[in-house]
């Protein structure tokens, strides 16, 4: 007896790898279903990437202000509301939800609200209601990682500090990844005295060695209190504060947010009535195309312990989509992949460090560069722009790209096309540059580092 399905294709989690997959998949002709128990968009439009990046630019304007009076600018006192910034913010999230929402109508996916839980290998329960569907695909993503240490209660995540009712005028950030050091940067820019604690002796480990200490001197210079091999070892309540505990001393902060990792957002969803395995880190295991040891269920994005990017998990969601059900089979090319850390200055990187390429065994060649921007000739701005290129000697490749300063994130994902097709530091030296911008910098960049 043949089954009968209620689905071609039950997506559970509508964020934007499971939003993008069921979108394609039912334009391809499936029977496409959404299961999200949250706003639709996911991590990074609700609590990531979006708001992120709108604190970004409210944080630019305060370094703006004051630079613009080398440029002939008499500014009066400026002031900055938090209450303004954040009911913005939300009205922007509730528009951009509301276009997945049509997103996902427009092709004929249903929108189940509620908890997805796995009843089977082609079962998902949402609530009381019970659904069969040939093929599954779990795309939770990641939740944040708290530590358990006495009072971690009274901490913060990235989930919440965007919706803060008052402005923390003191702010103590734990954590040594992305995401610590943007809101690092968010923070103090809006005014917050910033402590950033990280317990290892540089933050931001996995990118290049150079860039991570140069950053570090700009944050600092910028008013970040940067301290390393630093601790927190409790937090306790005051009237009005929480009282860190802290290896250097104890001190008092009108919050405390931790960023301190993620974790795959896997509890229960009913994994343990299948056959789907975890890899030793924790992470959904997963084959070339996303397949599961459960031959019915997929998984993709965050929560396979992969790069955890948006534009990754949407590649990832086309690639499964064409594959499943546009008739092609395709997998994700991981090679290359620009990305950037949007702090101040902010960083832009794409292929390997110059640590990764000698591990990989390559004999490379190092180009570098750090100057004073035009633009701060004038503004009075000590901040300082730093470029690298690592070159593999033998084939004149250009294996990565690192920037940091200002639109370093622009500025690499077009490098990003031309590391994709093999680039070599001949094809950089022989493009002319654009004049006078900073970008120029890294097809003019001549002698190699000593």
């Amino acid at each position: 007896m043949t089954r009968h399905f209620d689905y071609d294709l039950m997506v559970i989690g509508a964020g934007s790898g499971g939003v993008r997959a069921a979108r394609k998949s039912a334009e391809f002709g499936a029977r496409v279903a959404v299961v999200e128990e949250a706003a639709l968009g996911g991590t990074c439009v609700n609590v990531g990437c979006i708001p992120k990046k709108l604190y970004v630019y409210a944080s630019e304007y305060a370094a703006a202000w004051r630079e613009s009076a080398g440029f002939g600018w008499q500014a009066e006192s400026v002031s900055f509301d938090w209450s303004t910034l954040r009911d913005n913010k939300t009205k922007e999230i509730a528009r951009l939800n509301a276009i997945y929402e049509r997103l996902l109508e427009a092709p004929g996916v249903d929108i189940i609200e509620g908890h997805g839980t796995l009843a089977g290998p082609q079962e998902v329960t949402v609530g009381e209601t019970r659904y069969h569907a040939e093929k599954i695909l779990l795309a939770t993503g990641t939740w944040p990682a708290m530590p358990e240490i006495p009072g971690i209660e009274l901490a913060l995540t990235s989930n919440e500090v965007f919706d803060l009712d008052r402005f923390p005028e003191r702010l103590l950030i734990v954590g040594g990844g992305y995401i610590a050091t943007e809101f690092a940067s968010i923070f103090s820019g809006l005014g917050a005295n910033v402590v950033q604690s990280y317990r290892g002796e540089l933050f931001l480990r996995g990118f290049d060695h150079d860039i991570r200490q140069f950053l570090a001197e700009e944050m600092r210079k910028a008013g970040v209190d940067l301290r390393f091999n630093h601790h927190v070892t409790a937090l306790q309540s005051q009237s009005s504060s929480v009282l860190a505990h802290l290896s250097d001393g104890n001190e008092p902060f009108d919050a405390v947010l931790y960023a301190t990792g993620r974790k795959p957002n896997i509890a229960q969803l009913g994994l343990e009535q299948t056959g789907v395995t975890l890899t030793e880190a924790g992470y959904i295991k997963v084959d070339d195309a996303f397949q599961t040891a459960e031959p019915s269920i997929f998984a993709l994005g965050d929560m396979t312990g992969g790069w955890e990017l948006t534009p990754v998990a949407i590649g990832e969601a086309m690639a499964f989509a064409q594959t499943q059900f546009g008739g092609q089979a395709q997998t994700m090319d991981y090679h290359a992949i620009p990305t950037a850390v949007f702090s101040q200055p902010p960083i832009g990187t794409v292929g390997l460090t110059e640590e990764e390429a000698v591990a990989a065994g390559h004999q490379v060649t190092i180009f570098e560069s750090t100057f004073r921007p035009l633009k701060h000739t004038v503004s009075g701005s000590e901040e300082r722009t730093m470029m690298k290129l690592v070159v593999d000697a033998e084939s004149d490749r250009v294996l990565g790209a690192h920037m940091v300063g200002a639109d370093a994130g622009e500025i690499c994902q077009g490098l990003g096309i031309a590391l994709k097709m093999g680039a070599t530091k001949a094809d950089f030296d022989r493009t002319v540059g654009i004049h006078p911008t900073a970008a120029e910098e890294f097809v003019t960049m001549r002698a190699p580092r000593d």
